[in-house]
């Protein structure tokens, strides 16, 4: 009964289906009936109250919730069993999650100048969601980063040969420094600029001799630096552009404890970029932004629920489908392989979804079940 309706839930998120009260539309639904396995589609599925029993009530439990922040990493593990890995790079970055209302936990933030929840998320580098909490609206960028990072920190601990870690300036803390540096991670992190780190680049910030360029300049530098409140030097990576028609240069600081060369580690930093893409497709493809239960721990399941939906189409995309549409955003996935009309057809002994080839060729689809079917366990060898 519980494995229904978690997949009720997480199936429903996925087709686009977000609020509890959609189960009244839903409770009929072959495909959702077939999903969550009610005894060959002549049950329904889950009402509205007992959806919102299981979500608000059953989920919320202190236990409950722990076990389900810890399902997505559980899932994850999985898909490296059947994909290994020898790397993993780890992006943290936080969002915002507008809320409506006097709902527990809401509150101004400055930055996204909103009413909101301040949810912090890790990605890992094929998107995949490694684990996220939510948070108040006032809370800084990097509060609470340990309870999301060091859970899988420690799953990766003994796995992984190489670690990587990217965060922006909200990271930028010397307590996540040696917290890094102690599991053998290797980290970019971008560093807030003050006068010190300006005069250490001061001769790459005169404005270059001879005419203003038509293109765009760069220019990089690396040395070593220690805040006050660092217990020793670290290397900080600098990287100075100046932009034809504008009077002063664009600067940005890294601080890093890769040994590459500093063009390298501005590269590699700039991939970080992926993790805000991933969370768009978050707010876009499964709506994680819909909060709107008044209780800030329901809220919190509700978030976790989002994301099990999402790393879901993410193993979707990323384990099956052919190369021919690799490109697939989530939301196309979504509109196009999930959320789709289908004939029921009953048989004596089988039900048959017929699909219209207007979205996705025959051939394609068989193509993607078989990769599916690929990926069930081998059944047990017989002695």
């Amino acid at each position: 009964m519980l494995t229904g309706l978690l997949r009720q839930s997480v199936f429903g998120r996925l087709a686009g289906y977000e609020d509890v009260n959609d189960a009244d539309r839903l409770v009929h639904d072959p495909a959702m009936r077939a999903v969550v396995d009610r005894q060959g589609l002549d049950r329904a599925a889950a009402s509205t109250s007992q959806m919102g029993r299981f979500e608000t009530a059953w989920l919320t439990g202190d236990a409950n919730l722990a076990a389900l922040a810890g399902l997505s990493g559980a899932w994850i593990d999985r898909v490296h069993s059947r994909r290994p890995q020898s790397t993993v790079v780890l992006d943290m970055d936080s969002s915002v999650s507008e809320t409506h209302g006097a709902q527990e936990g809401s509150a101004y933030n400055g930055h996204f100048a909103c009413t909101c929840y301040h949810p912090l998320f890790v990605f890992n580098q094929f998107g995949d969601l490694e684990r996220c909490a939510l948070r108040p609206g006032n809370a800084h960028s990097a509060d609470g980063w340990r309870d999301v990072l060091e859970p899988v920190v420690a799953r990766y601990r003994n796995k992984m040969r190489r670690r990587f870690f990217r965060g922006d300036a909200g990271y930028a803390n010397p307590d996540i420094y040696e917290f890094l540096e102690a599991e053998g991670y290797k980290y970019t992190i971008r560093l807030p600029a003050n006068s010190v780190l300006q005069v250490s680049i001061s001769w790459l910030l005169k404005r270059p001799v001879g005419r203003p360029p038509h293109e765009v300049r760069r220019y990089y530098a690396s040395f070593s630096y220690r805040a006050g409140s660092w217990s020793r030097a670290r290397r900080v990576v600098a990287k100075v552009e100046w932009h034809p028609g504008e009077l002063y240069p664009r600067v940005g600081f890294i601080v890093t404890n890769l040994t590459r060369p500093a063009e390298r580690v501005v590269a590699f930093y700039n991939q970080r970029g992926t993790a805000e893409q991933h969370i768009k497709e978050g707010k876009n493809a499964v709506t994680w932004t819909r909060l709107s239960c008044h209780r800030f721990a329901a809220n919190a399941v509700r978030l976790q629920l989002h994301a099990l939906a999402y790393n879901l189409a993410n193993f979707l995309r990323t384990l099956v489908l052919p190369d021919e549409v690799k490109h697939w955003s989530l939301t196309t996935l979504r509109d196009r392989l999930v959320k789709i009309g289908a004939r029921i057809v009953r048989h004596g002994r089988s039900i048959a979804f017929q699909m219209a080839e207007v979205a996705v060729a025959r051939s394609l689809f068989r193509e993607i079940l078989a990769a599916i079917a690929a990926l069930r366990p081998l059944p047990p060898a017989r002695c």
